[in-house]
């Protein structure tokens, strides 16, 4: 099956065999692929050109994924990132979700699985329809989400695509039970364990961004989820 449009992807692998087989594999699905064998390369191919999603191995010789992710963030914050490592430690994927990837999957790994997981990346990360509702206010918050923008009177925080992928799911149901199950599958398309850390990772990046409103908070519901809680009786 071919992806409809043409996305760029970065991929970043220093395995011969192994990179040349994702190329000719990615290619024929519809992806126009950059390849770069080693963390260097990687990165000075992505200051090069404007790219659509990279794919990123742990193990990079100068300089490894993950290294390699931080930099890209630092100057990208809403490129996805997704991780190919040959190992299963939990330490490793923690430590890649934490550095902003989306998505992580474990060598040896099934071509067609991997341009599953990209379609379903670069389908959440999209920019939203004209349609959908964008703007919000949460308590003196106004929350632009196309922009990716929490603006507290006049102060503007710019936050990455996931931040405000979590943030509109919680205000398209606040002061609501959302469950924990539940914003994984919508938001990461996957209820894992390692998943369930990222999306804690983000809660406690948002509740630092709304702590400049005290009505404002998002509270644990024990075994549950969370609620996104705007108590009015404190603006009175």
């Amino acid at each position: 099956m071919i992806f409809n449009s043409r996305k760029k992807l970065l991929v970043v692998e220093d395995d011969i065999n192994l990179g040349s087989v994702l190329v000719d594999y990615l290619e024929m699905e519809g992806f126009d692929v950059v390849l770069a064998r080693n963390g260097v390369t990687g990165w000075q191919e992505f200051q090069k050109s404007e790219f659509d999603m990279c794919l990123l191995d742990c193990m990079l010789p100068l300089r490894d994924g993950f290294a390699l992710a931080k930099q890209i963030r630092e100057v990208n914050e809403q490129v996805p990132i997704i991780f190919l490592t040959a190992k299963s430690l939990k330490e490793d994927k923690l430590k890649g979700f934490d550095l902003g990837g989306d998505d992580y999957i474990t060598k040896p790994f099934d071509e067609e699985e991997l341009v599953r997981r990209i379609q379903a990346v670069l389908k959440r990360s999209t920019v939203p329809k004209t349609t959908e509702k964008v703007m919000f206010e949460i308590g003196k918050y106004k929350f632009d989400f196309f922009n990716l923008t929490l603006n507290l009177e006049g102060e503007l925080t710019r936050m990455t695509q996931k931040e405000g992928e979590v943030l509109r799911y919680f205000c398209e149901y606040r002061n609501k039970v959302v469950r924990r199950k539940e914003i994984l599958e919508a938001i990461w398309g996957k209820d894992d364990y390692f998943h369930g850390r990222s999306l804690d990772v983000f809660i406690t990046k948002l509740r630092k961004y709304l702590k400049g409103d005290p009505a404002v908070k998002i509270q644990n519901v024990h075994g549950v989820g969370f609620v996104l809680v705007e108590d009015l009786k404190k603006e009175e």
